[in-house]
């Protein structure tokens, strides 16, 4: 067994430049880490390009036998733990790491759903990662972003999603009001997450909804609440104002699937 113990080295270097958004979108790749998100990819064959391996791992016997004949089947990079090192941005590493290919990114949508997501600009990774979790707990398959919100394939994104990056689709607009209106013209109506409007969250008919959540520290930017067909907040019983964004996703989705197992 060959153990690569040179940061040096090419495959390594290659590795590497995955953590930048634009090598990533160059090479349709990205990084996930750790066993339980490796073990999900397998599961939902996604197209493992690589497994890296911290040669310490395995003396130490942290993974599983039943994971390392998995893992075998694919093209597997051993290291040294110095190396490992230089690619985790992890704390407590586990000591395993994939680099997988970007399924289709086409920027078709599915409009057979009875709501779709849009996200405005969305900042924290963790914020992001954890709405694409919501989605995919909901039965959504999808959800759009504008193209100053934080990379879906960040690495920080990608873990905080815990395997429903790879079920959900990310589609990135470079034009989000456009995009909003070619929603609309498939019979939608958008309604805009927003403090200033006496509108309910629980008045909303679910049916063919555009739901925009906003940038954390500003809200739904000017442009689309000027084109949305309602305005709707979360309701406030305490003396807190607003919610997390993730949290207000969470809360509106919850609310669909309260509605949908009702009916």
């Amino acid at each position: 067994m060959q153990i690569i113990t040179s940061k040096d080295n090419e495959i390594i270097k290659n590795v590497k430049k995955l953590k930048d958004k634009k090598y990533r979108e160059d090479k349709k790749q990205f990084i996930i880490e750790g066993i339980k998100l490796i073990e999900e990819a397998i599961e939902e064959n996604m197209k493992i390009e690589m497994i890296i391996v911290c040669e310490e791992c395995m003396k130490e016997q942290c993974i599983e036998q039943r994971l390392l004949y998995q893992i075998a089947k694919y093209n597997c990079i051993y290291v040294s733990e110095k190396v490992f090192l230089s690619l985790t941005d992890v704390k407590n590493p586990q000591g395993m790491l994939a680099v997988i290919e970007m399924e289709n990114t086409e920027d078709k949508i599915n409009y057979n759903e009875d709501i779709i997501f849009v996200l405005d600009g969305i900042q924290d990774p963790g914020n992001l990662g954890t709405i694409i979790r919501t989605i995919d707990s909901v039965g959504l398959t999808q959800i759009i972003v504008s193209k100053d919100t934080v990379d879906a394939y960040n690495p920080k994104v990608v873990r905080s999603t815990m395997g429903a990056i790879f079920r959900v689709k990310v589609i990135e607009s470079q034009d989000i009001i456009r995009t909003i209106r070619n929603i609309t013209k498939h019979e939608y109506k958008t309604i805009a997450t927003s403090l200033d409007t006496e509108n309910s969250i629980y008045d909303i008919d679910f049916s063919k909804k555009i739901i925009v959540i906003g940038n954390e520290a500003n809200g739904v930017s000017k442009g689309i609440l000027n084109i949305a067909h309602q305005k709707a907040k979360i309701p406030m019983l305490g003396k807190t104002e607003s919610l997390n964004a993730a949290v207000s996703a969470s809360v509106i989705a919850y609310e669909y699937v309260r509605r949908k197992i009702k009916s």
